[in-house]
């Protein structure tokens, strides 16, 4: 049960590094796109590189959860769940800046991401 705690916090450390990090690099060789979230006014490519961002963090997460875990089923779920929750937060705090297909995209895709990250890592 403790290797199934740790991963899941490896993992959420893991994923939340990599966006902030990628995120960054992000705004900084993409200026249109670091001009726009300080306007919070989005341009499609600029809402979906985030989807795509999300959904890899997701999947490397998973994978350092079940690789922590030494198993790939309880631990990427519960990531995923814990994910979401936070994800949830997160958006809620900027509902009204961002479409809500934006929402319900990056919403949908945490969990089944976050598991099949944890599936490449074979039992």
């Amino acid at each position: 049960m403790l290797r199934i705690i740790f991963g899941i916090v490896a993992g959420f450390l893991v994923w939340s590094i990599l966006w902030v990090g990628i995120d960054a690099v992000l705004k900084g060789v993409w200026t249109d796109y670091n001009r726009s979230v300080e306007a919070m006014i989005f341009s499609a490519a600029q809402l979906v590189v985030p989807l795509i961002l999300s959904a890899v963090c997701s999947i490397i997460a998973g994978f350092v959860a079940a690789l922590i875990a030494k198993e790939n089923s309880k631990s990427p779920l519960i990531l995923g769940i814990l994910l979401l929750v936070v994800g949830i937060f997160v958006q809620i705090a900027v509902w009204d800046k961002i479409p809500l297909w934006h929402h319900l995209t990056f919403w949908i895709l945490l969990i089944p991401m976050t598991i099949f990250g944890g599936k490449l890592r074979r039992n």
